[in-house]
């Protein structure tokens, strides 16, 4: 039988200030019926450029130029649909989309409607493309919902996004996509912005549904370990040209052409040895100065005892009762200086609250977060004046998005000179500093005049990083740092961090779902759910051998690039993070704290109270 989907030759310009420019250079490739075709690349390479293209949703600066996009269908007696020559805004072209290829996008929250329910939206298309009556509308997309996985599909029809989970919203996504049961699906990213255990569950989903459907999938990833999971073909993207294809055992056991290898050697994995680095495609080049060491403190740099912080709620949209939502309950850690802990925990468990209350940025209502610079601990929200003035200098923030964190207004100098200029560096200093910072994380003095536009994601991460070393700071928080970075620019950032903590002293923490950059980065690890550290154990220990079920889930949720370590989809249904399903001894009971049980002398577990007085 004939691909449902070919494309052949195909070509795709922009119009840019500075001329054209071709984002795809013939590109060829087939999506065969009922099969998953992965198409892989780093940022730039062209992969959402052919979705769009697929779908003619392109931007109006860009054009297909040439080549051919063959839709054949799946119904008897259907003729093949030349896409690339059908208007974009015509009749048959809004016939097929949506209809017969549906897309799902990377980021849930930016393509839904803040302004209409969710089921409005997931009805609109079938309402578009059938005279479904409004019942009739309803009544799939409730069927639809339920599909998907919604927990009261019947209450979905009238929920607005924002009142829905990065997951929930995804499912939402899939539903639209999916209700008017579409021939090809073409998956833009669609798990990057998740955390760990709901990725699972939805790549799941979406292969429990081509199952159902025998519908193909077009999926888009930089991520091998999702590529390793779902496909059946593999297509490698670099520069808007095909460097390899082929059956996924082919591609991903014997991959041939150097770009492949290079990503695959970027990806950070749980079998790395000790000491072996991560291996990015385009090294950075960091000129690091070695700073004369400063002086330690006796104890913990950082310890957080009996921290607990709760937020006010109301039960409805439109006011109501106030309820209260307890975000970190009873948290205590401890990081020695020079060393990297990290905090690890599904989305909603406490892990960035718990970052805020470290910065001061929230005050805790029980407990205490001490710092000692050498001279001591001290309660972190008792400082005032010059004390805390001093904090904020010693302790600064990363941030997770790159984009978002840097003011689009200011140049690189000025935002690099901003917390020198607060701090009362003078301006000769200030201009030396930031020159010296723009080395440090590998970028060149001569663009400190440049607006972030004119940088990439992976270096306006590197900015935000020297903004962060511009007062010579002794911790570092660090929020999901490289979460929105693809794997070989993940490798960049993830390699400089280790530099620069070797070569300035710096300690850590780290924040982040994802267990394989925590194993390549943490000494310690505190595993958080639902506000509460459920184990903490040194980085060998929790690896070696992970004790709690949720830690054990978190593990089993990462996709590895091997394709001897499938996922286990089973071990990551249901909800993980509910600690009344949790076996005993760990189970605990509503309104139950537990407490943390030494199970080695660098390894603790929280144990339920009730269970462990049964096994007593």
């Amino acid at each position: 039988m004939s691909p449902l989907l070919s494309i052949r030759d195909l070509q795709v310009d922009f119009r840019a200030e500075t001329g054209p420019f071709r984002a795809l250079h013939g590109l060829s490739l087939d999506v065969e019926r009922g099969r998953t075709l992965a198409l892989v690349g780093e940022s730039g390479s062209g992969k959402s450029v052919t979705a769009q293209a697929i779908m003619r949703i392109l931007p109006r600066s860009a054009a297909i130029t040439g080549g051919q996009i063959t839709f054949t269908g799946s119904r008897s007696g259907e003729r093949p649909v030349e896409i690339a020559a059908l208007p974009a805004d015509g009749t048959a072209m809004r016939a097929l989309r949506g209809r017969r290829m549906a897309m799902i996008f990377q980021e849930p929250m930016t393509c839904l409607s803040p302004l209409h329910t969710i089921g409005d939206q997931v009805g609109e298309a079938l309402r578009l493309h059938t005279n479904a009556s409004r019942r009739e509308a309803d009544s799939r997309t409730r069927e639809a919902f339920a599909s998907v996985g919604f927990p009261d599909p019947a209450r979905a029809l009238h929920t607005y996004p924002f009142e829905l989970s990065g997951g929930l919203r995804q499912r939402a996504m899939i539903a639209m996509a999916l209700i008017m049961r579409p021939d090809l699906l073409v998956a833009d990213e669609p798990t990057t912005a998740l955390d760990v255990t709901t990725q699972a569950q939805i790549l799941a989903l979406l292969a429990r549904l081509q199952d159902e459907t025998g519908m193909a999938i077009l999926l888009i990833t930089h991520d091998l370990g999702v590529v390793a999971n779902m496909a059946h073909d593999v297509a490698v993207l670099y520069r808007g040209r095909l460097v390899e294809s082929g059956p996924r055992e082919a591609v991903m056991r014997h991959p041939r052409h150097g770009y492949l290898q290079a990503l695959i050697r970027a990806v950070p994995r749980f079998a790395m040895r000790p000491g072996e680095r991560l291996t990015p495609i385009r090294a950075v080049d960091a000129v690091i100065p070695v700073r004369s060491p400063r002086p330690r403190p006796a104890g913990p740099i950082l310890r957080v005892e009996g921290v607990t912080k709760s937020f006010a709620l109301r039960s409805g949209r439109f006011g109501g009762a106030l309820r209260r939502v307890r975000a970190v309950s009873d948290v205590s850690l401890a990081i020695e200086a020079g060393t990297t802990l990290g905090l690890v925990g599904e989305s909603g468990s406490g892990k960035t609250t718990l970052s805020k209350l470290v910065m001061r940025a929230l005050a805790p209502d029980a407990g205490q977060v001490l710092f000692d610079d050498g001279a001591g601990p001290t309660d972190v929200h008792t400082l005032a004046g010059a004390d805390l003035f001093a904090y904020r200098r010693a302790v600064q923030f990363v941030f997770q998005d790159p984009y978002a964190s840097l003011d689009p207004r200011m140049t690189v100098r000025q935002i690099l000179s901003e917390p020198m200029e607060i701090h009362g560096i003078d301006a000769a200093a200030r201009r030396g500093r930031a020159s010296e910072l723009m080395a440090m994380v590998g970028l060149d003095p001569a663009m400190l005049s440049r607006y972030p536009h004119a940088f990439s994601g992976g270096q306006r991460q590197r900015i935000g990083i020297a903004r962060a070393l511009a007062l010579e700071p002794r911790l570092l928080v660090l929020d999901e740092p490289v979460s929105a970075l693809d794997v070989s620019v993940q490798a960049q950032v993830l390699n400089l961090l280790k530099d620069l903590q070797t070569a300035l002293g710096l300690t850590y923490l780290i924040v982040s779902h994802n267990l394989a950059v925590i194993d390549y980065m943490a000494d310690t690890i505190a595993v958080m759910c639902r506000g509460r550290i459920v184990e903490e154990a040194s980085k060998a220990a929790l690896f070696r051998d992970p004790a709690h079920p949720y830690t054990r889930a978190l593990l089993a949720a990462v996709p590895d690039p091997s394709l001897d370590h499938p996922l286990d989809f089973a071990a990551v249904s249901g909800d993980l993070s509910d600690p009344s399903a949790w076996p005993a001894p760990f189970r605990l009971r509503e309104g139950e704290a537990g407490t943390m049980h030494a199970i080695e002398p660098d390894h603790r577990v929280r144990h339920g109270s009730t269970e462990m007085m049964r096994a007593a």
